[in-house]
């Protein structure tokens, strides 16, 4: 029997951003940076890898851990070369963090995973003979003289490996000119081309797609590159996926060779659906945004990441079904509850609240960016009114921990993307705390409440609400929102 298919698709201890799926021998393999839930800080863990069945993308398999930082030899491993020359201008003193990477197959068979420390500006190599077993260090990407070019920011890679060649994608274009970057030539996400040693340059790098210096008058001028290039062939295309300026979304270029040039296509997913449908609002605070393409049998999906904690840095991976149009093209896709899944969840169930893909305050217009620092570059503070997805101890929750949506205040919505009713539903059990009232309504936040219970609780109690009449038949989106008095919300169930 399968197993649905949630968002996040991975428990929800686990934080994996950044995610890029590849199909390698009937499964679908996730690499991504690691988050520690509840960090300051971005990538803090080692690498780690997840897989799943092609045929049941919800049943995902812990791999475990696949590269540890300290194997690169900036973080001191062993190296019988000399290490070329890298920027440090953000270094804190301790191990340099492992960035977001992406794996490939070499043409010899084997498994190269390309990453970068954090803003060292350097890209490196490890290789394993599996997917997901142990990677070893091999080299620093560099030509054979051990130089680089000077061009484009060596950061979050992408590779790409077929007949024709090995190609490798890279790129980090701010605004603004970040320490170590003052002389730096920032055109936008960049290409070159590798030998069969994987590691080697033997092109001068191509800008493939426009960054802000050199986006005007381009088809990228309104969602100019930003970071996070992924690269994928599809048919007579090359897809290439990129976090642009905005930040929350994942858009695509499209060309008919490796070196492009891309053109500017559209969004595929944004982490609070703006531009979905014309919509303007987000129904989410946004973060950042990364992931790619993979194709499963006929269909095509999306991964990339939402956030937990209020912050940036506590980050999980989701995935979304998109449609690929006969010209190639892909429509924005809406953020669900249920992306793996192949379709909505039955409504009779349980299901716990973290995968709300709807979270909102009472005035919507206050629903922004997750926080990223704090007054004065001190310590996080969330606005008063954000409800958040978090986590306490709970000895009897999986990994000793009960995950639940904190401070629901007046107005606040909790929603979930999509669940297939019978019609037939009387009653929803909801698993709250704190003193307020709380309501359910379906297909929009603001629609006609069909139940509601007041609560006034100090420890997590299980109330019923009775439904005024019966659920629609067939697939809705279900909100959750609290009518007056400020509430936590960690599971419901529907019978």
């Amino acid at each position: 029997m399968k197993k649905l298919g949630l968002n996040p698709y991975l428990p929800y201890w686990e934080n994996v951003p950044d995610g890029e799926p590849h199909l390698f021998d009937g499964r679908v393999y996730i690499y991504g940076s690691h988050d520690k839930a509840g960090s300051g800080a971005f990538c803090v863990e080692d690498y780690v890898c997840w897989s799943a069945p092609a045929e049941d993308l919800g049943n995902w398999r812990y791999e475990g851990v696949i590269y540890k930082k300290c194997q690169d030899p900036i973080n001191g491993a062993s190296y019988d070369k000399e290490i070329p020359e890298y920027d440090d201008a953000f270094s804190t003193g301790a191990a340099h963090l492992l960035y977001a990477p992406d794996v490939a197959k070499g043409p010899d068979g084997r498994y190269y995973l390309y990453y970068s420390l954090d803003f060292t500006n350097i890209i490196s190599v490890a290789v394993c003979d599996t997917p997901a077993g142990n990677y070893e260090f091999l080299d620093f990407v560099t030509r054979e003289d051990g130089s680089r070019p000077n061009v484009g920011r060596w950061f979050d890679p992408a590779i790409l490996c077929e007949e024709g060649g090995n190609y490798l994608y890279y790129g980090f274009c701010p605004p603004a000119r970040f320490p170590g970057m003052e002389e730096l030539d920032i055109p936008g996400s960049m290409m070159v081309r590798l030998s069969d040693d994987m590691h080697t340059i033997v092109s001068e790098p191509v800008c493939v797609a426009n960054g802000c210096d050199t986006a005007a008058g381009t088809s990228f001028a309104e969602h100019p590159f930003f970071e996070a290039s992924s690269i994928r062939h599809y048919g007579e295309w090359y897809y290439l996926v990129y976090s642009s300026l905005q930040g929350h979304e994942l858009c695509y270029g499209m060309a008919k060779t490796p070196e492009g040039p891309f053109e500017y296509k559209g969004v595929i997913h944004s982490n609070g659906d703006i531009g979905y449908q014309g919509n303007e609002m987000a129904v989410n605070y946004t973060g950042n945004n990364h992931g790619g393409l993979v194709q499963v049998g006929d269909d095509y999906y999306i991964f990339g990441h939402r956030h937990t904690h209020g912050t940036a840095f506590s980050r999980q991976g989701v995935a979304e079904k998109v449609v690929m149009k006969k010209d190639g093209t892909i429509p924005q896709v809406e953020m669900t509850s249920c992306g793996l899944n192949g379709g909505p969840l039955p409504a009779k169930g349980e299901y716990p609240t973290y995968i709300a893909c709807h979270l909102t305050e009472k005035e919507r217009e206050k629903v922004g960016t997750v926080i990223m620092t704090g007054p004065d570059g001190g310590a996080l503070v969330l606005p008063e009114e954000m409800p958040y997805i978090t986590e306490e101890p709970e000895k009897t929750g999986e990994k000793g921990i009960r995950p639940y949506v904190c401070n629901l205040r007046e107005g606040a919505v909790c929603g979930f993307k999509y669940l297939a009713f019978d019609g037939d539903e009387t009653k929803v059990i909801v698993s709250v705390r704190g003193k307020g009232t709380i309501g359910i309504c379906v297909d929009v936040p603001e629609g006609r409440i069909l139940g509601s219970v007041t609560v006034d609780a100090k420890q997590w109690e299980n109330v019923d609400i009775m439904l005024d009449g019966e659920l629609p038949l067939g697939s809705h989106a279900v909100y959750f929102r609290v009518l007056e008095g400020v509430l936590d919300f960690a599971k419901f169930e529907i019978r």
